[in-house]
């Protein structure tokens, strides 16, 4: 049987997913050539819904989750694409809040993966790769669920990535640090210039507050593009207290709500939007994961936040320092990462406020060993008595709004799970059973 014949034989949502994954495992490719063909190949539905692309280091699905959130309080159909997602993969895709079903999956890859094999035949080795898949089955969504406006996050960087194919009608690059190195550079300004590969000719850009390094790149590829630029610093200032709010908690979020709200004024014509929307939209904003409070069935206090590099482990010190403060005592956390250059920030924080610090390996490839993140935790957590466990999510959190670590009780410990968003993802999956088994394999990229 031909490659393009096996390809077009769709069974089952489970078999769907294991083509997936298949895909994935074939590794992360950049460029957007290979997309520019396969949406041809698809009549560019990129093209049919107007579109917010959203990039940076940190905060930008937060931010995206805000527009699409202001949209719809215009009463607007949107369609929202962000990725990773925290347990299924429909997450990524959403009209209107409603993500894709395992049905509307099926669907697609049996539509897309044949449209895949004629493409790499007419350019061998240049299949779609599963993270361009993706992409492609959220415009084609978008367009045919004729979604108003479309809030596009960048996958990884910019320049290169699969979404980059858009003509939007603003471009935001929410912050700049260092992340994923080894694929967009190792100084500031290298990386602002990938993020900046998303600014086209003549497209307004919305840039929140950058160190000077990076804000320079974005300003400078911004005037050669004929770009007009709309800084969150020139309109509200340094100081984040007079930013506006939004439901999600934290100072950094008030960051994300003031790039949010700048670029909600940017497109405010061409969508109908007003003060009001902007309002409505940032206090019904949801995004799980991002300093998430709910409580344990036991009523202790549970965070779920997804602090996973050196920018936002800067964030991540203040949160806890006032739930400390909030609380009067240290939590129990819980934490697993990807890579020594995200862990060794994170834990020197966790350590400085922690009481215990329980280690699990998220199922990824790339997750740090408990060896290596155990030599990474601060001398002076141990001087005061602090413990470090090894454990697994499934053993940790055992059930349904259960968490077998710390004191019990609605007087016990505060318990915070932070670091990967792969993490979060596996500790939701068994924490809310009701949204479904999680499907770590096809989280990464």
């Amino acid at each position: 049987m031909s490659k393009e014949a096996s390809w077009g034989d769709a069974a089952d949502y489970a078999a769907i997913c294991e083509r997936l994954y298949a895909l994935k495992a074939g590794g992360v490719s950049f460029g957007i050539d290979r997309m520019q063909a396969f949406a041809a190949l698809l009549g560019h539905p990129e093209r049919a819904t107007p579109a917010l692309h959203v990039a940076g280091t940190n905060g930008k699905g937060s931010v995206a989750a805000m527009l699409d959130s202001i949209l719809r309080a215009a009463g607007r159909r949107t369609g929202l694409y962000t990725s990773p997602h925290l347990v299924r993969l429909g997450e990524r895709v959403r009209v209107d809040g409603v993500a894709l079903t395992e049905v509307e999956i099926v669907a697609y890859v049996a539509e897309l993966l044949p449209k895949a094999a004629e493409l790499e035949q007419a350019t061998p080795g240049e299949a779609p790769s599963f993270f361009e898949l993706m992409t492609a089955m959220a415009f084609l969504q978008f367009q045919r669920k004729n979604c108003a406006a479309a809030v596009v996050e960048v996958g990884l960087g910019g320049r290169l990535d699969a979404t980059n194919i858009l003509a939007p009608e603003v471009a935001v690059i929410t912050s700049i640090g260092f992340d994923h190195c080894e694929l967009l550079g190792d100084t500031l300004a290298a990386i602002a210039g990938e993020k900046a590969g998303i600014i086209k000719p003549g497209v307004p850009v919305v840039m929140g507050l950058l160190p000077e390094e990076a804000e320079a790149v974005v300003r400078r590829v911004a005037a050669e593009r004929g770009a007009p630029l709309t800084a969150v610093r020139d309109v509200f200032g340094g100081d984040v207290e007079t930013y506006p709010r939004s439901s999600l908690e934290g100072d950094y979020q008030r960051l994300n709500a003031a790039t949010a709200t700048l670029a909600a004024r940017v497109v405010a014509g061409r969508f109908g939007l007003t003060e009001a929307h902007i309002q409505d939209g940032l206090a019904r904003v949801a995004w799980p994961g991002r300093w998430q409070r709910s409580r344990l069935a036991d009523g202790r206090l549970l965070v779920l936040d997804a602090s996973h590099n050196p920018e936002g482990a800067v964030v991540l010190d203040g949160l806890l320092g006032k739930l400390v403060a909030e609380t009067g005592r240290r939590p129990v956390v819980v934490t697993g990462v990807l890579g020594a250059a995200r862990a060794r920030p994170l834990l020197a924080v966790i350590g400085r406020h922690a009481r215990e610090i329980h280690l699990a390996r998220p199922q990824q490839a790339r997750a740090s060993s408990f060896e290596e993140l155990e030599a990474l935790v601060p001398a002076e957590f141990f001087s005061r008595g602090g413990r470090v466990l090894r454990g697994e999510v499934a053993g940790l959190f055992p059930g349904p709004g259960c968490c077998a670590v710390g004191a019990p009780g609605p007087a016990g410990d505060v318990v915070v799970v932070t670091g990967s968003i792969y993490l979060l993802g596996e500790v939701l999956a068994r924490l809310e059973p009701e949204r479904g088994a999680g499907e770590q394999r096809l989280q990464d990229f």
